[in-house]
């Protein structure tokens, strides 16, 4: 009897299980629940609620660092504990939060909010405008991107009566003032992008039916989305408005307090922050202009009016190396400050504008540590003096926040994360692995010191849409992995940002097998080293990662002994049409175009899936709530493979989103699930290594 493999290179639109994309469906349904409770029988039980309770109280602990943004002179943090599982929105003061245990004033209970109402809520986001006590929070039920907006009033704690409410889409929104929103919304009739996401920014007044609401620009439905953001910091209020074409390009407008829009004439490929009377670009391609050609991934700074005006005089703030990259760049308080890194290691650069020109010098005074993340303490732009947060830490040390102050040198410990894992004997060192073109792949290596020959190890990576990966402090590996005797290693790969537009470049459409080759060939330097055998390496990937995940399925199943696929993207013939897919198109090619299919069908694990392969054992997992990489792409794989008789665990929680969870637990359950699954595979128990 012939085994089901369908479907395939050969007849890849001849799919039996398009019935699994339908994702309440009652058949579709059914198949979920069975999945789970096979996989829950099999690696539930004690030893799972045991690591499950343990590591949710890790992330349930009071001792947790509380991450702020400043709106007026108020610190806001959401917070999520074991009371508050699905959160508190609550506010202090800089003073008191620079006190060890510091008094703070509830503002809206989630879980009161959420169960009063009957529905699963979570808070998303807040839009607030200075001066006002007037917010619009974003509500997703069970931590979907779709959210209903909500008018809040912040000094009755209460919901407004009649005020700003939209029902549930994929929305954003700004103020304009007190009684107008800028609203970016695909909730409508004809509202919607192919990609899912706003066609349309609308001027939302007060007592307005939105659909009144007046359209002041609107894009085609082939782009990616459009926005608008409300600015304040120039010296009268204007909108900027970024018609997203694709994932990585978008054209600019400015519409000024008479309402008058201009198109900058501006490359697409670029990020563009602006303050005042100054702005600055970092370029995707090199960009020729007035008899000058700069190069890609160059910061170049102007004055705004100089630029309208027809001035193309930049100046140049930043230029790029073949490992030395822009990782972002933001204002506060009329300086601009740039996140580089140069040999994976951070730096941080402030430019600071005038008539006489751009001065620059490197922010000093933060320590030589892994991973350093900076960014404005207040949310709005206009009310910035200047003062930024900094966190700090490494695989080994837990995250400091640090408060680094205008005019101040040295940067003030605010909070310090607890230590969740016993690092003795443990190290971290930097490798470089060699790719199937000779490219060299960096990758960090944590754990036991002269670990050689048979270390259970836990790999992951991501390498798409110029994302850099960093080795940051990971209380769940470092608790269930690390502590108990095992090895993690996470990879540099091409399509991430690590070194700039060339890397991310590399791993980006046909060159994404590329970024696939160079995991398996760290999976191959680990065993050259004497580290460890194949079989003992359990690998991890989600979301872009779950494509990675599924190649080294079909492509390498001899360099890996277990395989974790979370929320992932596999199928690669349909994932334009479903939920967000449109979206990543500048990321992987059309599969509606023929030549584009030719290479989208190389790394399409779904249709390269086939009978009598050596495949490793793999648990697919996603969450129903995900309304960004659909649920489909899970379940059909793990179908496809089960039909074929391999070893394919699925698991889909209701709740969770485009992540593990709604609340910590789930999230603690979802990953402990994981780790049980790959131990279990690679055969190691606990302790053993």
């Amino acid at each position: 009897m012939s085994l089901d493999n369908r479907p395939t290179l050969s007849a890849p639109d001849d799919d039996p299980w398009l019935w699994l994309e339908d994702i309440e469906g009652a058949r579709a349904l059914d198949f979920v629940e069975r999945q789970n409770s096979l996989t829950l029988d099999r690696f539930g039980g004690a030893a799972f609620e045991r690591d499950r309770d343990a590591l949710a109280a890790i992330y349930d602990r009071p001792d947790n660092i509380p991450y702020v943004s400043r709106r007026g002179t108020d610190l806001h943090n959401l917070w999520k504990d074991t009371t508050h599982p699905r959160g508190l929105w609550r506010r202090t003061t800089l003073a008191e939060f620079r006190r060890a245990d510091p008094a703070w004033e509830t503002m809206l209970d989630i879980d009161q909010l959420a169960a009063r109402e009957g529905e699963d809520w979570l808070l998303s986001q807040i839009a607030t405008i200075p001066g006002s006590s007037r917010a619009i929070l974003s509500l997703s039920r069970g931590g979907s991107d779709a959210v209903t907006l909500r008018e809040f009033d912040i000094g009755t704690k209460t919901f407004v009566v009649d005020g700003f409410t939209l029902p549930e889409a994929k929305s954003g929104v700004d103020w304009l003032d007190a009684d107008t929103l800028l609203l970016s919304s695909a909730y409508g009739e004809g509202m919607a992008t192919s990609s899912g996401y706003a066609r349309t920014v609308r001027l939302w007044r007060r007592g307005q039916p939105v659909d009144q609401a007046q359209t002041i620009i609107e894009t085609t439905a082939d782009h990616m989305m459009i926005y608008g953001m409300s600015d304040n910091t120039g010296s009268a209020p204007r909108v900027w408005i970024v018609d997203q074409i694709d994932f990585f390009n978008h054209a600019i407008w400015l519409r000024d307090a008479a309402g008058t829009t201009t198109k900058l004439d501006l490359p697409t490929g670029i990020w563009m922050q602006a303050h005042g009377d100054w702005f600055a670009i970092k370029l995707r391609t090199d960009w020729s202009v007035e008899g000058r050609t700069y190069v890609t991934d160059t910061v170049l700074g102007i004055s705004l009016s100089t630029f309208i005006a027809g001035g193309r005089d930049f100046a140049i703030l930043f230029e790029p190396g073949p490992r030395r990259a822009l990782q972002g760049l933001f204002w506060a308080a009329g300086k601009l400050v740039l996140s580089i890194l140069d040999e994976l290691k951070p730096r941080f650069e402030i430019c600071t504008p005038s008539a006489s020109g751009w001065s620059r010098k490197t922010l000093g005074g933060l320590p030589h540590i892994g991973v350093i993340d900076i960014w404005p303490l207040d949310r709005h732009s206009s009310e910035s003096n200047g003062d930024l947060l900094a966190n700090v830490q490494d695989p080994l040390t837990p995250p400091s926040l640090m408060l680094i102050e205008r005019g101040v040198e040295s940067p003030t410990v605010l909070k310090q994360a607890p230590k969740t894992f016993n690092a003795d004997g443990l190290v971290v060192t930097q490798h470089e692995a060699i790719s199937v073109d000779g490219e060299r792949i960096p990758y960090v290596q944590t754990g036991p010191a002269g670990v050689a020959g048979d270390a259970p190890v836990y790999m992951t990576a991501y390498g798409g849409f110029g994302l850099a990966v960093k080795p940051q402090y990971n209380s769940s590996l470092g608790k269930l992995w690390l502590e108990r005797g095992g090895t993690i290693v996470q990879a540099n790969l091409r399509g991430g940002g690590e070194f700039g537009t060339r890397w991310h470049d590399a791993g980006r459409f046909a060159g994404k097998k590329l970024s696939h080759d160079d995991f398996a060939a760290v999976a191959a330097d680990l065993v050259r080293r004497g580290v460890t055998r194949p079989k003992r390496i359990a690998a991890q990937g989600g979301s872009n990662g779950g494509i990675l995940i599924t190649n080294m399925l079909v492509r390498y199943p001899e360099r890996f002994g277990a395989l974790f696929c979370t929320i992932p993207l596999i199928d690669m013939r349909r994932y334009t049409k479903l939920l967000a897919g449109a979206s990543w198109i500048a990321e992987y090619g059309d599969p509606d175009k023929p030549e584009e299919w030719e290479w989208l069908k190389t790394y399409s694990a779904y249709h390269n899936a086939k009978p009598g392969q050596p495949y490793p054992p793999i648990l697919i997992a996603t969450t129903r709530r995900d309304d960004r990489v659909h649920p489909g792409h899970a379940r059909k794989m793990a179908a496809k493979l089960q039909a074929m008789g391999y070893e394919a665990w699925f698991y889909e929680p209701a709740a969770g989103g485009h992540g593990y969870g709604k609340d910590n637990k789930e999230r603690a359950g979802f990953e402990v699930l994981g780790y049980q699954f790959l131990k279990d595979k690679i055969g190691w128990r606990d302790g053993e290594a």
